[in-house]
């Protein structure tokens, strides 16, 4: 089965990769929602992404959207360094939510879902938060950190699925692409 992810995020391509499932990457370059109900606007941005690749018959499009929302609020990426600042600042010693729009498209087929993970923040010290922002890590992340490396410093806890807080809900996928995961012959 060919599989196409409709993504440029180098974390979903190394998720899929480690769970031995064969691809390629389209990036669909579709304009994101950014304002609106988080729950409704991963899964929206998902299906924009999912419908902008061409794709013939028999190919099985992934695409997923992540946020990181605090107090209702979808906190996107970071402009610059004075702004994760802000969201370090605001997450530190609090929990926050990951939510992914998940969208799978094969032969006609649509499904979608949603996942959501819980993040705690331990407080972070003026120093801290003032290393992972030079770090540059920041950049490019929704909620300005990456869990799976020096942002993980920032964690006391995850409740709920750490794929989902990377970027990709595996779960999820084998929920609505059980096929990704038959067993090979």
């Amino acid at each position: 089965m060919k599989v196409v992810l409709a993504s440029g995020s180098p974390q979903r391509k190394e998720i899929l990769q480690k769970l031995g499932i064969g691809f390629e990457v389209v990036v669909p370059g579709v304009e994101e929602l950014t304002d609106g109900d988080p729950e409704l606007l991963v899964v929206e941005n998902a299906w924009r992404k999912a419908r902008a690749v061409e794709a013939p018959a028999g190919v099985l499009v992934v695409a997923c959207d992540t946020d990181v929302v605090l107090d209702g609020e979808v906190l996107g990426k970071p402009a610059d360094e004075a702004e994760a600042r802000a969201y370090l600042d605001r997450m530190s010693g609090r929990a926050h939510t990951v939510m992914s729009g998940l969208v799978v498209l094969a032969d006609g087929g649509e499904r979608s879902g949603l996942d959501r993970s819980e993040v705690v923040f331990r407080p972070l010290s003026e120093a801290e938060k003032e290393r992972y922002v030079r770090f540059g890590e920041w950049r490019g992340r929704s909620g300005g950190y990456a869990v799976q490396t020096l942002g993980s410093t920032l964690v006391e806890s995850v409740h709920g699925s750490v794929a989902n807080v990377v970027g990709l809900p595996v779960g999820l996928l084998a929920e609505l692409a059980p096929e990704l995961f038959a067993p090979h012959e």
